[in-house]
C-alpha cells in the first residue's frame, strides 16, 4: 500500500468511526508506526482534511448536524471546580466540545474535550494528572470559552441557568440560530 493509499484509508476509517481513533490504533492497524501516522494526519490536514485531533484520538470534524443546538460561553472557575463545571453542563444535557483560552502573546489557544458524560469527565481528569499538565484555564486566572452542543433548546437554557446559578457563567457569546 503506497502512503497515498494509506491516507485515503484512514480518512475511510475516521468517516466509519463514531468514537476517536487514537494514532496507535490507526498505526497498528496499517501496520506502521505511530508517528507515521501522525505524519499521515498532517498532511491529510494539510489538504484541508477537517481532522480534530481528541484526547482520546482523531476524528472528522462536521458542521453543526440538523438538530443541534451550540453555544460558545464564557466561563470563569479555578482548578478544583473543573468537575463541577463539566458535570454541570453534562447533567443538563451539553456536552463540552472544546475549551478556548486568549493569551496574551499567542492569541487563541484552543483544545478540543469532546465531553460528554462523567465518564468522559472522570477520563479527562484522569489524563489531566497522569499527564502532569495544567488546565489550559490556569493561563488566564480561570477565565475560559467552551463551545457546548445540546439536543434541545431547553437542555440549552437549563444548562446556562446552572452555570449562572453557580457563579461560573461569565457570558453566552454565541449560538447557532438557525436550528432554534
Amino acid at each position: 500500500m503506497t502512503s497515498a493509499e494509506r491516507r485515503e484509508h484512514i480518512l475511510q476509517l475516521l468517516r466509519q468511526s463514531s468514537q476517536p481513533v487514537s494514532a496507535t490504533t490507526i498505526a497498528q492497524k496499517f501496520h506502521v508506526s505511530r508517528q507515521i501516522i501522525v505524519g499521515d494526519i498532517a498532511l491529510l490536514r494539510a489538504a484541508n482534511e477537517k481532522i480534530a485531533a481528541t484526547p482520546r484520538g482523531y476524528i472528522l470534524e462536521s458542521d453543526v448536524p440538523p438538530g443541534e443546538y451550540r453555544v460558545i460561553i464564557a466561563v470563569h472557575h479555578n482548578d478544583s471546580q473543573i468537575e463541577d463545571e463539566l458535570t454541570t453542563i453534562v447533567d443538563n444535557g451539553g456536552k463540552v466540545l472544546d475549551v478556548t483560552v486568549e493569551h496574551g502573546v499567542y492569541g487563541q489557544i484552543s483544545g478540543l474535550l469532546r465531553v460528554g458524560s462523567r465518564y468522559d469527565i472522570q477520563d479527562f481528569l484522569a489524563r489531566l494528572k497522569s499527564s502532569n499538565s495544567t488546565p489550559l484555564s490556569e493561563l488566564t486566572g480561570g477565565i475560559h470559552l467552551h463551545t457546548v452542543s445540546f439536543t434541545s433548546s431547553e437542555d440549552r437554557d437549563r444548562t446556562l441557568a446552572a452555570l449562572t446559578e453557580k457563579g461560573y457563567m461569565l457570558k453566552q457569546l454565541e449560538t447557532n440560530e438557525m436550528n432554534l
